[in-house]
């Protein structure tokens, strides 16, 4: 029985020895302040670096523990809180805050976390990325089109754009993650997306678990949750990053 204590302990401490804890960050972002959380990992600088977007609940404890876990991975991963604070604890009050965000100022936001990115000693300036689920990958792929010296794009089931006019603007490579089953976020949709995009000449990467629908790769979405195919996400999205932002 000491002896298992003993073992549980070590890998505790090695557990927690591998997470990144979270910064308090504050920046401007027009004429307003806005907060973060920092998550840098551990050794001597510089690193690349990852925008980290919050599905339509809020920066709450599952985001942060993605930021965290990039972190760990070897990226500086800013969690951005483009609801000011708030954090949703049901549907209706998860929607009521998404739709109350204002499309400029959450643009703005997003291009003052990528400007405090580029600000910090312990980042690479040129291997910046995004990520972002639900709400926050419909804003990765925003900040593709805004900003052209971004290095890697990650959308996980986030709104997409066809316009070509608009996806012209896109400069780095893009890597999406869909569901088959998501009945707001169609296969057709992203095949449309995909195929605009490589018309463009742009690098794009889909993959569409057939089973999935939206949101699937948070284990809170108990109904909707699938494991394996969050696991596999998972491995392309660090697979992708390392390609991207590593090189």
């Amino acid at each position: 029985m000491k002896h298992l204590c003993l073992l549980m302990f070590v890998i505790l401490f090695a557990i927690a020895a591998f997470a990144a804890d979270g910064k308090s960050v504050s920046y401007k972002s027009g004429d307003e302040t806005v907060q973060g959380l920092l998550y840098t990992p551990a050794g001597k600088g510089p690193f690349p670096a990852i925008i980290v977007i919050h599905e339509y609940w809020g920066l709450n404890d599952w985001v942060k523990e993605q930021a965290s876990k990039f972190a760990d991975q070897g990226y500086v991963a800013l969690a951005v809180d483009l609801y000011r604070g708030k954090v949703a604890t049901t549907p209706d009050m998860a929607h009521e805050l998404m739709r109350g965000v204002p499309e400029d100022r959450a643009k703005r936001d997003l291009h003052a976390a990528f400007e405090f990115l580029r600000s910090q000693t312990t980042v690479k300036k040129d291997r910046i990325g995004s990520i972002g689920w639900c709400m926050g990958g419909g804003y990765s792929l925003d900040i593709a089109l805004q900003e052209p010296t971004l290095a890697a794009d990650v959308i996980n089931y986030g709104h997409l754009a066809t316009d070509p006019e608009a996806l012209k603007k896109i400069k780095p490579p893009i890597l999406g993650i869909f569901g088959g089953q998501d009945r707001g976020i169609t296969p057709n949709d992203v095949h449309k997306f995909e195929e605009a995009l490589k018309q463009l000449g742009k690098k794009v990467e889909i993959k569409i678990y057939p089973d999935a629908g939206h949101a699937f790769e948070n284990p809170n979405n108990k109904d909707g949750y699938r494991a394996d195919d969050a696991a596999d996400a998972w491995k392309r999205t660090i697979e992708f990053l390392g390609r991207t932002l590593k090189k």
